[in-house]
């Protein structure tokens, strides 16, 4: 009888452990969603278009903005039925995505950019910048 006790104590305690917060459940989608956009990188960096490019430094109340026009971009652009670059665009539209990455879901202030007012540039800096926000938000959970 102790014995049994004892395990079921033993299984109670492992679950515990195994439980995370949900900063760190948001930080580790950020990184998911890292690796994916550095797979997609590779493999599109050196193309030649041209696409429409938020700012280096987002303000926070721009965030939404800012992503929805590095996805529109994205599947506009690009083929996201390529099971890699759609892997990377449906993490992006995923809306715990958008939870974890801007601070606000709402779609910001009125003096956000449109995505076709932002300036044009190459397909790598488009995705550096993609990539500044999204290691801007893991950042910003990592100080919570």
């Amino acid at each position: 009888m102790k014995l049994v006790v004892f395990c079921l104590f033993a299984v109670w305690c492992s679950s515990l452990g195994g439980t995370s917060s949900p900063l760190t459940a948001q930080r580790r989608k950020l990184k998911e969603v890292l690796g994916q956009l550095s797979v997609v990188r590779r493999i599109l960096e050196h193309n030649e278009k041209m696409l429409n490019t938020p700012p280096q430094n987002v303000e926070d109340r721009c965030c939404l903005s800012a992503l929805r026009c590095f996805r529109t971009n994205l599947n506009v652009h690009f083929d996201v039925t390529e099971i890699k670059q759609k892997k990377l665009y449906r993490s992006l539209v995923n809306e715990n995505t958008e939870r974890s990455l801007c601070n606000s879901t709402t779609s910001g202030d009125a003096t956000c950019q449109d995505c076709d007012s932002h300036p044009k540039k190459t397909t790598r800096e488009f995705f550096n910048r993609l990539e500044s926000l999204i290691q801007k938000g893991i950042a910003r959970l990592s100080m919570k």
